[in-house]
């Protein structure tokens, strides 16, 4: 008599890193041949977690060194308190808890929410990554997909075309400590509107559609500059997360051997303790030079690995790139290509980095900013500010953006000459990032126009110290106009109506005799006149203009 199983096979495909291109994980996905056994398995939690099994044993057998994602209902979670079975198999096919991410599916109305959250902790206390799977497309409620507080959140493709849903979730997720991964892309289009939302992984058609033997190679569009969402404090580093080659610390110098040459793609390997932390990195290029020395294999094959390693590198999940790199350079320069092992909060090895993903990266970050300088004062250009505000938008932080120019500058520059009129712009400039250093983002738009972009607090000492102060062009006294607008959350949608808001309070600083400061709020009637003839607080009303960049 034959068995469901017998008519059961399992698909993989891969799960892309956008930043990278290189695949970070597999994802099983069953394909009855006959009958409906999902629709079966999201009935009976039972089978559910039976057909979890299976796909974890058919992954195994390709002898992958990838990490895995096992997809399971819900409702099987919170009836089942747990995939204990899942734990022991995954033991018994010596891969630990941390390599394997299970995708929570939906349905989850009518799943007692209360179950599926303790399911979820004992999973994690087991060392399971957990991933919020159909969001977008399926009916999780928000409250519990915050209380899940998933490691990953995987959005269905049709959110692309609602690209404000995307980058919110992107802030969301900032906040749990998760990634933002897309499921079914399948078009290049797609995949550009992933990037621009801020997504850090995606699978489907595009890269490598569902397959009986896990794919070797994906198709990785070629990337448009400015195509990626990068977070303000520099790229993290889970955009670059590569998956790591793990062995047990108590690994003997052979088995590593047996892994590495057999593995030509692989860099390194970490030995972990029980826990999974890293004790100790073997690069491969040291490790294999010491094997293949005389008497190399004879001495160290079968002693433990742990002596031919040195102490492993390691940096948080919530590390920037620019961090990596700081942690690369303390060390000694023979291990500048050594791979740096990411760790979550336990301490626990969710991944490695290498150098040239991040120095590729951050290179390419930086000439894109270099092409948006303006060659006058060195400050970038207006799409770099206006980008910036809309991710403190998307973040949802209360935001100052100020226009700040020079009053009469064409009377300067006909008085003066250019050359005073370029010198006194570079030392606005100056005075400008001086002013604000390391709490603002300052741009120069052309001729004698600036933007800041700061938290309303550092206000004070930029009016201060660029306001306040005298200048003059050959000798002629100049004064400069400010015109500031405060946005609260949900005050406005984009940089376009901040600057919309911006515009007539621009009119009204531009209106005032002499140096001038007017600060307005985004939806509220009015201004105050800070400086300027007049400067009380005032409700004069003004018209709408055009936004002045």
């Amino acid at each position: 008599m034959h068995s469901w199983t017998d008519t059961l096979r399992f698909a993989f495909q891969p799960v892309v890193n956008l930043r990278t291109g290189a695949v970070t994980a597999l994802e099983t996905l069953a394909r009855p041949e006959t009958g409906d056994i999902l629709a079966e398995a999201r009935r009976d939690p039972e089978l559910d977690g039976k057909l979890t099994v299976l796909a974890l044993h058919a992954v195994t057998r390709k002898e992958t060194l990838l990490p895995l994602h096992l997809n399971v209902f819900a409702a099987t979670l919170a009836d089942l308190g747990g995939l204990r079975p899942l734990h022991n198999a995954v033991r018994a096919a010596g891969r630990m808890p941390w390599e394997v991410t299970l995708d929570i599916v939906p349905p989850y109305t009518h799943v007692p929410q209360r179950a599926l959250l303790e399911a979820v902790a004992a999973l994690r206390e087991q060392g399971f990554r957990i991933s919020a799977d159909g969001i977008g497309d399926g009916d999780v409620p928000l409250r519990l997909l915050t209380d899940l507080s998933p490691d990953l959140v995987k959005l269905d493709a049709s959110l692309l075309s609602r690209p404000a849903a995307v980058r919110a979730m992107r802030t969301l997720c900032e906040e749990l400590g998760a990634l933002v991964a897309v499921e079914g892309v399948e078009t290049e289009l797609q995949y550009t509107a992933a990037l621009s939302a801020g997504a850090q992984l995606a699978q489907g058609e595009l890269f490598a559609p569902p397959a009986r033997i896990p794919a070797a190679d994906v198709y990785v569009p070629p990337r448009s500059p400015g195509a990626v969402a990068v977070p303000r404090s520099g790229p993290s580093v889970r955009e670059f997360v590569r998956p790591a080659a793990v062995l047990p610390v108590t690994a003997s110098a052979g088995q590593v051997r047996a892994l590495l040459t057999g593995s030509p793609d692989v860099s390194g390997v970490l030995l972990v303790d029980q826990a999974g932390r890293p004790v100790r990195s073997v690069h491969r290029s040291r490790f294999l030079l010491s094997m293949s020395g005389r008497y190399g294999h004879a001495l160290y094959a079968d002693r433990p690995a742990f002596k031919l390693g040195d102490a492993p590198r390691t940096v948080g999940v919530d590390a920037t790139a620019w961090e990596v790199l700081d942690v690369v350079a303390i060390g000694g320069r023979d291990r500048t290509s050594d791979d740096v092992a990411v760790v979550d909060r336990h301490g626990r090895c969710v991944g490695v980095v290498r150098l040239a993903d991040l120095v590729r990266a951050l290179a390419e970050s930086r000439v894109e900013e270099a092409a948006g300088l303006n060659p006058l004062t060195r400050l970038p250009g207006s799409d770099t500010i206006t980008s910036e505000v809309d991710r403190w938008i998307a973040d949802g932080r209360t935001f100052a953006l100020s226009w700040l120019d020079i009053d009469h500058f064409k009377q300067v520059n006909d008085g003066a000459g250019f050359a005073a009129g370029d010198e006194l712009i570079r030392s606005v400039g100056r005075a400008l990032q001086q002013a604000v250093s390391g709490h603002a983002r300052v741009g120069h738009i052309g001729g004698d126009d600036f933007l800041v972009l700061a938290e309303e607090e550092a206000l004070g000492p930029l009016v201060g110290a660029v306001l306040d102060a005298p200048w003059t062009a050959a000798d002629r006294p100049v004064t400069l106009s400010l015109a500031t607008v405060v946005c609260a959350p949900g005050s406005v949608g984009d940089h376009r109506q901040a600057a919309a808001q911006l515009a007539p309070l621009k009119q009204a600083a531009k209106a005032l005799r002499g140096a001038s400061w007017v600060l307005g709020r985004a939806g509220l009637p009015g201004h105050e006149v800070r400086r300027g003839p007049g400067a009380a607080p005032a409700q004069a009303g003004y018209a709408a203009a055009e936004p002045g960049w």
